[in-house]
């Protein structure tokens, strides 16, 4: 399989693995590991088919960036985007000056956009109201058992994410076996019978391309914004509804927890940017707080 390159570089600071980091669903991510070398290997659904990305960054700030497979010309086109070349921070002014501190320590930082939505759907369905621990597990179980191995000579751990047909494939002990309850299997299979037209949403982006998306049964605002967040770098979209989220800002900016209206209230001025904050705050370390209820690990291959 021919081996496709590109050179770029950034016409700005960038911090590779800070602009990467949320499209990657923990360590253990097989769509998205990264080797010894520091190459970062990305395995993608493109609208031209499967790809294999391996991005490696080199001293000088340039990009190298290798592909393979039909979705490789996609993946490469789409370079610039996945680092926030699309990215305008234009107008924003940090009210908060803890907001002002991070914005100032991290230049590099930018929210990049991969075009895809699919890949970033199925994952953020199975994050629905569930720890992240139990969310990985069944991410990881998915990839390995129903994603293809992606084209080009890859790490032996890497696979792809499982295609809409994959999804419509499986059948229920098999969701049993990863993990998936029924609400959320449902999701998916609702969501990857109409995956094509939900590739719009990324084109139309906003409050329109999250309104697109929670046309799905099973996908409300907190999901729809997860995934604008990955696929089209939305800055404005505030994952409503998170269990961490509130907590976080409301430490941050306030010294004290909030709930979704605090946080939305005290995010207000910096709207149409307000989840640009949020990325501020967690790259910056903020975290909730190591204390108080805490969602239980459900395992439910054992039920």
């Amino acid at each position: 399989m021919p081996e496709l390159t590109r050179h770029w570089r950034p016409p700005y600071a960038l911090d590779v693995a800070a602009v990467l980091a949320p499209q990657q669903r923990g360590k253990a991510d097989p769509a998205l590991l990264r080797d010894e070398t520091g190459t970062t290997w990305l395995a993608a659904n493109t609208p031209e088919g499967p790809g294999t990305l391996a991005l490696l960054g080199r001293a000088s700030g340039e990009i190298e960036a290798r592909a393979w497979g039909s979705g490789g010309p996609f993946l490469l086109d789409g370079l610039p985007a996945l680092f926030g070349a699309a990215d305008d921070d234009a107008g924003f002014v940090a009210h908060h000056e803890v907001v002002a501190r991070a914005r100032r320590a991290m230049p590099g930082l930018r929210i990049g956009a991969t075009g895809r939505v699919w890949d970033a759907l199925v994952p953020a369905v199975l994050e629905q109201k569930v720890t992240s621990i139990e969310a990985r597990r069944s991410w990881r179980e998915l990839c390995r058992r129903f994603g293809e191995r992606p084209p080009g000579p890859v790490p032996s751990g890497l696979r792809m994410p499982p295609t809409p047909l994959a999804i419509r494939s499986i059948v229920d002990w098999n969701w049993h076996k990863a993990g998936v309850d029924l609400t959320r299997r449902t999701t998916l299979i609702a969501a990857a019978r109409v995956a094509h037209r939900l590739d719009h949403a990324a084109e139309l982006r906003g409050a329109e391309g999250r309104a697109l998306l929670r046309k799905v049964r099973g996908i409300g605002v907190w999901t729809a914004a997860e995934i604008a967040q990955r696929a089209w770098g939305d800055p404005d979209a505030v994952s409503i509804g998170d269990f961490h989220i509130p907590t976080v800002v409301g430490y941050a900016l306030t010294g004290a927890p909030l709930d979704d209206a605090g946080m939305l209230a005290e995010l207000a001025p910096y709207a149409p940017q307000r989840q640009r904050v949020v990325r501020y705050l967690e790259a910056a370390g903020f975290s909730r707080p190591r204390f108080g209820p805490r969602y239980p690990v459900r395992d439910y291959r054992a039920i």
